[in-house]
């Protein structure tokens, strides 16, 4: 058994609790932006295969106050990287955060964990210099508050990378973050979703793959999936599990954009994610919208003035969207945007609202 941690967007903490559960992992708890829990090489694979918001998942390696660099290097000299890695294998420090802390610099930290880790291996297998050209076992680090969390990444590439994103429009949203939103919309397989403002398509190609319980893993590989510590069976029994269990329901989702590009890019990366066939996808201008089928869930992320068009030109948007979208009815509404005032433009005040983070962003998600 496992310390193991995932880091999510901030907002998607609860969604990842029970993902966590859902996959076997045991005692979780619930910090900013992460959730630790306990789990074996089952779980590690299997989170890494079905999670659709961690980001990664990582083998926490040592937790330790960190005021100065002396610190730091005691504490990542107490790192078991040698129950891991082997006298050939390579452990490069790849990622890293620096927040509210003493030590700033990235690189000098990375330098400092690398250095502890290297003489830890060196008197384990008795050798002055290391190969490391064998398997590789990527160690990242968080520093926040003056305290350390280091850990071994399993999973490689970001779990938020599915694969079928081969390109985007201006401000795609993050399929992690598409598939938070998904999941707090309550969706499931007999429901119709439309989204107004389809982009690249994310948002629908993540309930596509929910409603029909397709995991976003099952088509990629993972770097603890090479490991020589680590059982490959497990790992081959998780892809076959995954692939059994995704659904084949006769559903159908629907999405609109002005943008012919648009169109045609949301097909083709729905596609590559083998859930085209649930999507229809057309052009169509937020002025022209009507529901598909009552009762319906829109869910969507409008344009953004910080992005892409003014103020002046959003608010108007999201007056059209009132105009044409009220009164609701029996359909629901879910809309992730910066502009806080979105519910009076909108026309009606929200039955609920989160904070969100669409990147370094701060959103919300406004439900109607």
């Amino acid at each position: 058994m496992y310390k193991l941690v995932c880091p999510c967007l901030f907002g998607l903490e609860k969604t990842l609790a029970f993902e966590v559960r859902r996959a076997g992992g045991e005692n979780p708890s619930v910090n900013d932006g992460k959730v630790f829990f306990d789990g074996d090489e089952n779980v590690i694979a299997r989170m890494n295969m079905t999670s659709s918001v961690a980001e990664r998942v990582g083998i926490v390696l040592g937790e330790f106050p960190c005021e100065n660099f002396d610190m730091l290097y005691e504490g990542a000299l107490l790192a078991p990287i040698e129950e891991f890695a082997g006298k050939s294998d390579a452990f490069p420090v790849t990622g890293g955060h620096s927040l509210s802390s003493k030590l700033t610099s990235i690189p000098a930290i990375q330098r400092t964990i690398k250095k502890a880790l290297v003489t830890r291996m060196s008197k384990k297998y008795g050798l002055s210099r290391l190969p490391e050209t064998g398997k590789v076992f990527p160690v990242h680090f968080l520093l926040q508050k003056d305290r350390m969390l280091l850990t071994l990444d399993t999973t490689g590439t970001s779990l938020h990378k599915r694969g079928y994103r081969a390109a985007s429009l201006e401000a795609p949203i993050r399929e992690t973050l598409a598939a938070g939103i998904v999941d707090l919309a309550h969706v499931r397989s007999g429901d119709t979703v439309c989204d107004p403002f389809c982009g690249s398509g994310t948002i629908l190609i993540e309930a596509a793959m929910k409603m029909q319980n397709i995991a976003p893993g099952a088509n990629r590989s993972f770097a603890a999936a090479q490991w020589d510590c680590f059982d490959k069976k497990i790992w081959e029994t998780e892809y076959i599990r995954a692939k059994e269990n995704a659904k084949h329901d006769d559903i159908i989702l629907y999405g609109y954009d002005k943008d012919p590009a648009a169109v045609g890019l949301t097909m083709k990366n729905a596609r590559k994610a083998g859930v085209d066939k649930y999507i229809n996808v057309s052009q169509r201008e937020i002025k022209d919208f009507s529901f598909p089928t009552v009762p319906c869930k829109v869910i969507t992320n409008p344009p953004y003035a910080q992005r892409m068009l003014t103020e002046e030109e959003t608010d108007e948007i999201y007056r059209e969207m009132g105009r044409r979208m009220l009164p609701l009815g029996e359909n629901r509404l879910f809309v992730i945007t910066s502009r806080e005032g979105f519910p009076p433009l909108f026309g009606e005040k929200a039955a609920k609202e989160r904070k969100l983070y669409n990147g370094m962003l701060k959103c919300r998600l406004y439900s109607f």
